[in-house]
This record gives C-alpha cells, structure tokens and sequence, in this order.
C-alpha cells in the first residue's frame, strides 16, 4: 500500500451494450477490490445502450487500473478521473470508439496540464508544417470531448454509485 495517502475519482461509463454491463462491473470490482454493483440507465444519445456512473476511493494510479481494465471493452465510451493528492497529480482517461484512450494530467482545479516536453514537440511539429492549433486541440484531448459530450449530456442527474478500493 501506498503512503502517499488515498485519492479519489470517477468512472463515468457513458454507453455500454447492455451485454457488456457485467464485463464493465466486474472489471472495476477486479482493480477496487470491492463488488461493483452499478445502477445502469438507458443512454437516450445511444438507443439501446445503457449508462452508469461510480465515485470511487483508492490508492493514487487506481485511475490508470480502472482505465485499462476497461479499455478490454472497445465497444464502450468511458471516462476515468483521479483527483490530485499529495505529490501526485490528477489524472483524466478518456476512451470513445474508432480514436482509443486520451490521457492527460490534471490540476486541482481541473485543467488539463501540458508538460515542458510536450509543449517542445508540439512547436517542433508546428515548424515543420503541422497545424499548431490541431496540436493543441489533441493535448488537450478535444477529438475526445467532441465524441463524449452528447453522452455526458445524456448523463446529467443519473445516480452514482460510491465504491471504496480495498487496502
């Protein structure tokens, strides 16, 4: 166990096949340590897919587990996010269909933080004739929010389950 101390987040499934849902809560139960009895609803952006949303507590890099457990499922839209703790950063994964997983560093208030090293990349592309802005819009993980945002609107006043990692 960590002594960092524990952190806290989110998993946000914004669109499963009904068939899927077993899968997805069995893939949080496995990194948490802790049965994951999700509270599925429909997803009115996707007919016949349902939703569901988990806060979570646990050991600082469970956002990673959790997102690569799910990534198992490509068939799934799903977001992860680690609230910072002490010395660690926040974290936020996003994964949608047909452009994969996103991930970025996350500050305390919630924006996205853009390292040194990838700031140096982004103008090296930049002078070698790649769209600045596109650059930017991939840092920031705008190709990510266009293809989420219909679904995280769709979510708005489902219920959340709460789960707490096992030590």
């Amino acid at each position: 166990m960590s002594n960092r101390g524990k952190t806290s987040g989110v998993v946000y499934v914004h669109s499963s096949p009904s068939a899927v849902c077993p899968h997805v809560e069995w893939a949080i139960s496995g990194t948490l340590g802790v049965r994951a009895d999700l509270r599925w609803s429909a997803q009115p952006a996707a007919p016949g897919q349902l939703r569901a949303e988990c806060a979570w507590t646990g050991d600082p890099g469970t956002g990673a587990q959790l997102s690569a457990a799910l990534k198992a499922w490509p068939m799934i839209r799903f977001e992860v996010t680690e609230d910072p703790s002490p010395g660690v950063d926040g974290e936020r994964f996003c994964f949608a269909p047909g452009i994969g997983l996103w991930h970025a560093r996350a500050a305390a208030n919630g924006d996205i933080v853009v390292a040194e090293d990838q700031l140096r990349a982004l103008a090296a592309k930049a002078r070698a004739g790649e769209s600045f802005a596109h650059g930017v819009d991939s840092l920031l993980g705008k190709p990510w929010d266009d293809a989420l945002e219909p679904f995280r609107r769709a979510g708005d006043g489902a219920p959340v389950t709460w789960l707490h990692r096992v030590g």
